[in-house]
């Protein structure tokens, strides 16, 4: 459990911030963007939640995303092998994976492009998805350099999909969905 007696440490006042292993970086490191981007997307997930109806399948399901991405954060925070370190376990992709079938099931297929918006839940999760898209490329660039544990890159990319379907299925199962018209104003 963490317990926090202290929320401001001086300890970043310089512009490094620490790490799992107790090794310091400049806050401008890949590292640091990529666990910030990651937040982010949290963040953006839980305001989505905040108009979800309390208690429903999507409010569920999204706060265990949520806790999802703080234990990716912790893992994207622990450069290396330490034994006992918090990863993002295997597994948590496939689980996303079931759900994207079981949502694609009652969804039906695509006509044409979704447009982000609709219903407000359902734009903010669109907002949420181009917060993970941009988690996913920020987390790449940092495992061309830095060698990361897998399952973070098959979870950021399967949770935009997810994401995806479920402002889909927030748009009354698609049928308030806002289609691409290719052209429409020309």
């Amino acid at each position: 459990m963490v317990k926090l007696t202290k929320i401001y440490t001086r300890g970043g006042d310089g512009g490094d911030s620490g790490l799992v292993d107790g090794s310091r970086l400049s806050k401008s490191h890949t590292r640091f963007a990529a666990i910030g981007d990651v937040d982010e997307a949290n963040a953006t997930i839980g305001f989505a939640r905040a108009v979800a109806t309390v208690g429903s399948a999507t409010d569920r399901f999204l706060a265990g995303i949520q806790n999802d991405l703080f234990d990716l954060g912790a893992d994207l925070a622990t450069p290396g092998e330490i034994p006992g370190a918090l990863r993002l376990s295997e597994g948590r992709a496939e689980s996303l994976e079931a759900e994207i079938d079981a949502l694609t099931e009652q969804l039906g297929p695509l006509t044409s492009f979704v447009l982000p918006g609709g219903r407000e839940v359902a734009a903010r999760l669109h907002m949420a998805r181009t917060q993970v898209r941009r988690a996913e490329r920020t987390v790449i660039n940092l495992n061309l350099s830095s060698p990361l544990n897998p399952e973070i890159l098959k979870y950021l990319n399967r949770l935009s999909d997810l994401l995806f379907q479920m402002a889909r299925a927030e748009n009354d199962m698609g049928r308030a969905d806002v289609l691409w018209k290719p052209g429409g104003n020309a």
